[in-house]
């Protein structure tokens, strides 16, 4: 079930926001995991199954290792037997399909189907058993407040990926008040706009330019192309972080933010520190910060920083630690050579701005700007590599897009783009920056603005409202991953 449908707007949320704010608080967690399988099954009833187990593992596991000495094992095997669903669901078909063409093999297999969401849930998932393993929080012993963690249906598909030490007390103990409503009906409504209105026009012209054949595309149409993709993709996931924080809001959760304008960023590392930033902060207490302090401990360590120095090996360990962090960043995304590159592409530049000091912030306007251009350089080449379906398709998009290869195109520009495009990708790109970015802080403000702001968000979810009646086209990108 989609955010942005007639069915999700007009009949499920209104059912379950009302039965959350009529029942017992006894009640509430019941009723919103409750709505939460029911969420998920409607989309994927099959694997409603797969996701039940993963709440079963890792309730045992946590208790388990809660109780007894040997909690790195049981901490390995409750890990392992998460990444176990994950591998097969999302990279059995790649791991067969390169294994066929690597050893010119050909071993028959069913393709497997990946449920939705099972990146973000077994995430969550994993960082409640590690929270428990380091002591940060008390593992849970109602088993339908851990299954209300995994299964809480605003950020179950798609995130963001809620840390369970950034929940635990809400989870036990939060309260619904009419600020906390009136604020998640709004910040719903900003990303119901973004995606529809934004993401999904841009989206169309995004669409018509990479399904082409490379052959037929000039510079001019693979820019465009890959221009209105950036702003697709933000716009898209942006828009469900800001659903996902307003429904959480109305139910009396606060999630941490997952964007805050990427775009205005001078260098890839502060990109990556605005950008999907649930994501972001996982791999980086998880999995970065463990790997950096493993390898520093490791007795090779000890023996290359007495051959080498400290400083060099050092950047060495960073460069290691990037390395694996970004493979497995990539790979989260999706099961494709071309998302390896792309994690892999994004770590070699944050690493060179590390050891070339880029990412410093300049004091000179003309130094900010040519930080700035940088970095939406890079982002734009990357997407590029994000969105091929393959890297040979990638390859050849951007030589087209500098002009080393040239195709001949078989339609005029205004084919791709025409008036209410080129609106949608002037204010996307008008809004990326923080301009508007405390218009819906108006508490203590003058009524009019109030009421100037409640119109404006009035309009907006009409328009958006009208826009998904009228459209066939709306799907959300990171559905996929």
């Amino acid at each position: 079930m989609l955010f942005s449908s007639t069915v999700f707007l007009f009949l499920f949320l209104p059912i379950v926001c009302a039965l959350y704010l009529l029942v017992r608080k006894e009640l509430k967690d019941y009723v919103l995991l409750l709505a939460s399988i029911f969420f998920y099954a409607w989309g994927e009833p099959r694997y409603v199954a797969v996701m039940l187990l993963t709440i079963i593992i890792n309730y045992v596991g946590a208790i388990l290792i809660s109780k007894y000495k040997c909690k790195k094992l049981l901490l390995l095997l409750t890990i392992l037997g998460d990444l176990s669903f994950l591998f097969y669901f999302k990279y059995f078909n790649f791991f067969v399909e390169n294994i066929n063409a690597l050893f010119d093999g050909h071993i028959d297999f069913i393709k497997v189907i990946m449920p939705i969401g099972i990146s973000f849930y077994t995430f969550q998932a994993i960082s409640y058993v590690v929270d428990v393993y380091r002591e940060e929080v008390e593992p849970q012993k109602n088993i339908h407040k851990l299954a209300l963690y995994i299964t809480l249906f605003p950020q179950l598909v798609a995130g963001p990926i809620v840390k369970y030490h950034d929940v635990a007390d809400q989870i036990e103990n939060r309260t619904v008040d009419f600020e906390k409503v009136a604020y998640g009906v709004k910040r719903f409504i900003v990303g119901l706009a973004k995606k529809v209105l934004i993401a999904n026009t841009l989206g169309a012209v995004a669409d018509k330019v990479f399904t082409q054949p490379i052959d037929q595309l000039d510079c001019v149409t693979t820019w465009l192309g890959a221009i209105c993709y950036t702003f697709q993709i933000y716009y898209d996931f942006s828009g469900y972080s800001d659903m996902a924080i307003g429904l959480g809001s109305i139910f009396g959760f606060k999630f941490l933010e997952n964007f805050t304008y990427p775009y205005i960023s001078k260098s890839i590392s502060e990109y990556w520190r605005r950008w999907h930033i649930s994501m972001g902060s996982w791999f980086r207490d998880y999995l970065f910060l463990p790997l950096q302090r493993a390898l520093s401990l490791s007795k090779t360590y000890g023996k290359l920083s007495h051959r080498l120095g400290r400083r060099k090996i050092n950047i060495l360990l960073t460069a290691v630690a990037l390395l694996v962090t970004w493979f497995l960043i990539g790979f989260w995304h999706g099961a494709g050579w071309s998302f390896v590159v792309y994690g892999l592409y994004n770590g070699f530049f944050i690493f060179l701005e590390i050891i070339t000091g880029w990412n410093r912030d300049r004091k000179s306007f003309a130094g900010r700007a040519m930080q700035h251009f940088y970095t939406m350089f890079v982002v734009i080449l990357g997407f590029v590599i994000f969105r091929s379906d393959t890297m040979n398709y990638a390859w050849h998009y951007l030589l087209t897009m500098f002009g080393a290869e040239r195709g001949e195109t078989m339609y005029h520009l205004i084919y791709y783009v025409d008036r209410i495009e080129i609106i949608a990708l002037i204010v996307g790109a008008i809004c990326s920056a923080p301009l508007c970015s405390k218009m819906l802080e108006v508490e203590g403000r003058s009524q009019l603005r109030i009421a100037a702001v409640n119109l404006w968000l009035l309009a907006l979810f009409i328009l958006s409202a009208a826009s998904i009646a009228a459209s066939t086209y709306n799907p959300f990108i990171y559905f996929r991953f």
